[in-house]
């Protein structure tokens, strides 16, 4: 089981420049509120080891969403990293997830890359 307490101690440091204020909203979810008025989902499946969602939500600001997930829809059985994909602006742009296994580096992954389009 992930510890979401330690992860929101070391992220409200480390990315205090783009977040708002981070709520544990259950033993496995996590939304992180940002700068800009948007939100990042984190969720881990208490049921299945290993399943998770990165995703964040931009559908209001700018239309966007941004999700590193590995649940094996049939629709991307096509992508190389599958089950494990990205969803690149919309639902249905979907591309290799890179995103590490290890889920403590996967969010510091994810939320540079969050970092990185804020600039």
């Amino acid at each position: 089981m992930v510890d979401l307490r330690e992860i929101k101690s070391v992220i409200e440091i480390d990315f205090r420049d783009i977040i708002d204020r981070v709520s544990i909203l259950e033993i496995n979810e996590m939304r992180i509120f940002l700068v800009d008025d948007t939100f990042i989902d984190i969720w881990y499946s208490l049921k299945l080891k290993g399943r998770y969602s990165y995703h964040w939500e931009r559908k209001f600001k700018d239309g966007t969403i941004y999700r590193h997930d590995n649940v094996p829809h049939k629709n991307w059985k096509y992508v190389k990293s599958f089950p494990k994909h990205f969803h690149n602006g919309s639902e249905k742009s979907v591309t290799e997830s890179n995103i590490d296994p290890n889920m403590n580096k996967a969010i510091v992954q994810f939320l540079n890359f969050v970092r990185e389009r804020l600039k």
